[in-house]
């Protein structure tokens, strides 16, 4: 937290049980508005692809942006070999597993890169 900030952990415990009490509003006012009535079927098929969709969206926000604007990267570069890996049929771990290698090796290539570009600098300054 920024020094000088001026929010107190009693605030911070605020807000986190007026998000739970929310939380329990929304929730419980589908089944009073419905009052035990069955949704309309294309509903439930609207509801049941919301999941997808905001899953999809977390995921591409985490694949194309740098926590500050849009950005293609090494986080990209993971997203890119653990979908690959989990599209042609692995498990979660295998694909998290290769998310991670793909992260990895795609900040090893960009070290190398740096390396390289300093090292041919020194020399030419020699």
């Amino acid at each position: 937290m920024a020094e000088g900030a001026g929010v107190t952990s009693n605030e911070i415990w605020l807000v986190i049980a007026l998000c739970a009490v929310a939380t329990a509003v929304i929730k419980g006012a589908g089944p009073l508005a419905l009052g035990g009535r069955e949704l309309p079927s294309w509903f439930s098929g609207v509801i049941q692809l919301m999941a997808p969709a905001l899953l999809a969206a977390l995921v591409a926000v985490a694949a194309f942006s740098d926590h500050e604007e849009w950005a293609i990267g090494a986080d990209t570069a993971g997203v890119a070999a653990g979908g690959l890996v989990l599209w042609r049929g692995a498990n979660v771990v295998v694909g998290a597993v290769a998310e991670e290698w793909g992260t990895v090796t795609e900040h090893f290539t960009e070290l190398a890169i740096a390396a390289l570009t300093l090292n041919v600098l020194a020399m030419s300054c020699s």
